[in-house]
């Protein structure tokens, strides 16, 4: 099976996967023993790439890293053929992408698993390593409530997904025009959420939350926008007082890289609330995890 977005594993492949995230190594076996793992990266990384290529090292396998222009998807070749390509080098394909469709593509074409290191749709990868951390936290995500304080973005979308299967509230705080549109707001609903919430007041959305997600106002390619951007996201910092307003047991939680002083003050990311660390270090976990299941690990 393949890995595009969370909602390719359904509930039951979600609690899966994160049942294997944890695991000993020792008993996951080695699924990719004697394997390479083609890793191909149009956009740059630190975690995505130190996560993946030691999570494919631990499960037997040998990554190999290659930069997005050595393949150049519809420049240099077609994506169709460096799935073909590639498919008959490597047990399991994974790309970090600008366009979603890439992966896709690839998906649809490749003869082994193939999994999204992101895409500009999901970052389903993030959205478990997440899961992950708030299930550490609290042992159970149903019934909970989760916060996403600023920009609706791809990983926004994947957090959304893997908190409605595990039965959590989901709450966001975006400006007009960044926020969830309605079908998505209605598919979580569909997807098990007991409720949905959407306000452009950020103190609104963290009101009583157990988890406060943000992200960086200006993601890679969006650069162009960033004068733009910050001017709208200007009052969606998630401050110290705006996280006084969540449960008294919440926490603090952003995907990195983090711009102190624009989405969230120091205080809050570098506090006590805050599990950052914990989360970047889950994305190993939950790659593992990730790479067992779509190579039929239970």
């Amino acid at each position: 099976m393949n890995l595009l977005d969370i909602t390719d594993l359904g509930p039951d492949g979600v609690r899966a996967v994160l049942d294997l995230s944890t695991r000993p190594i020792k008993k996951l076996g080695r699924p990719l023993d004697g394997q390479g793992v083609a890793l191909v990266f149009e956009k740059p990384s630190n975690r995505t790439r130190q996560s993946m290529e030691v999570a494919v090292v631990q499960l037997g396998g040998h990554p190999v890293y290659t930069r997005g222009e050595e393949v150049g998807f519809d420049v240099r070749e077609p994506v169709e053929d460096i799935a073909r390509v590639m498919s008959g080098y490597h047990g399991l394909l994974a790309a970090r992408v600008f366009r979603h469709e890439v992966v896709v593509r690839l998906a649809a074409t490749s003869s082994v698993p193939v999994i999204n290191m992101l895409s500009d749709h999901s970052h389903p990868l993030q959205g478990l390593a997440d899961a992950l951390t708030m299930l550490q936290e609290f042992g159970s995500l149903k019934g909970r409530t989760v916060a996403w304080v600023g920009d609706y973005n791809n990983v926004a979308r994947s957090l959304g997904e893997v908190c409605a299967y595990l039965g959590a509230h989901i709450r966001f705080g975006c400006p007009d025009g960044y926020s969830a549109p309605d079908d998505d707001i209605q598919r979580f609903l569909d997807m098990g959420s007991p409720s949905v919430e959407s306000s452009v007041d950020p103190k609104a959305a963290v009101v009583g939350a157990h988890a406060v997600h943000t992200d960086t106002w200006v993601s890679m390619g969006q650069e162009d926008e960033k004068a733009e951007r910050l001017a709208i996201f200007g009052d969606y910092t998630v401050t110290e007082s705006m996280m006084s307003a969540a449960a008294s047991d919440a926490i603090f939680m952003h995907c990195l890289p983090a711009y102190r002083g624009l989405e969230v003050e120091a205080s809050v990311i570098d506090g006590p609330t805050s599990r950052i660390i914990q989360q970047a270090h889950n994305r190993l976990h939950s790659a593992r995890g990730a790479m067992a299941y779509v190579l039929g690990g239970k």
